[in-house]
């Protein structure tokens, strides 16, 4: 009796399967299937059909990072990074420009105090009239100022650097990464099937899976 449910059972399979064969598609409608399969690297008759890598890709994007920042993006089709990366530089650079103004001000006023004079702009900021020796920003408070504007000037422009290679790594990391596919070589087919024991003469049915690799 269960010998008969599976035969049954295995017989429906067979008709489903050779129903579900005999369906008309339009041609034009197998072409787009066709092809969609081709590009993602599904086996098509036996044979597995990759989609095209370029090897050279991840090295073009960085260089073109390398170049003009946010461009290796660009050729990666990841637009929407490249007012990022610009915002991020373009933040680092006002930054350094900013703190570097800052340390030549503090410095050329020093230097003008340890020569004796007192007309730069921070000896008399409060317009109180200038009085010899009182000054509204002494010396070591100029001094401190300069140095501490050097410190943040010289840390600008270490991060502006760090932005600029890590918009050179990114553009390189997502080339690569998009070119790697996991299933690109992976096929499952799944067939019923049907067949007599040579010795036995029992009938032996059941499902065909093939794994390629």
């Amino acid at each position: 009796m269960i010998r008969a449910l599976l035969f049954f059972g295995a017989l429906t399979i067979f008709i489903f399967y050779a129903s579900a064969q005999e369906t008309e598609v339009p041609a034009s409608e197998i072409d787009s299937i066709v092809s969609d399969m081709e590009q993602e690297g599904i086996v098509i008759d036996g044979t597995t059909k990759k989609r095209e890598v370029n090897p050279l890709a991840p090295s073009k994007a960085a260089f073109y990072s390398a170049i003009l920042p946010g461009l290796g993006q660009a050729y990666n089709k990841r637009y929407w990074k490249v007012p990022i990366v610009w915002g991020a530089l373009g933040v680092g650079i006002y930054a350094y420009t900013f703190n570097n103004n800052e340390y030549n001000r503090f410095r050329d006023a020093f230097k003008r105090r340890l020569a004796g004079f007192t007309d730069d702009e921070f000896y008399d900021i409060n317009n109180s009239g200038i009085v010899p020796g009182s000054p509204d920003i002494t010396d070591e408070a100029l001094q401190n100022a300069q140095e501490r504007a050097q410190t943040d000037r010289d840390l600008a422009l270490a991060i502006t650097i760090g932005l600029y290679v890590l918009n050179i790594v990114d553009a390189n990391v997502d080339a690569h990464l998009k070119q790697f596919n996991v299933d690109e070589d992976l096929a499952i087919d799944i067939k019923p099937f049907l067949e007599y024991n040579p010795i036995t003469t029992d009938p032996q049915y059941g499902l065909a899976l093939t794994i390629k690799f």
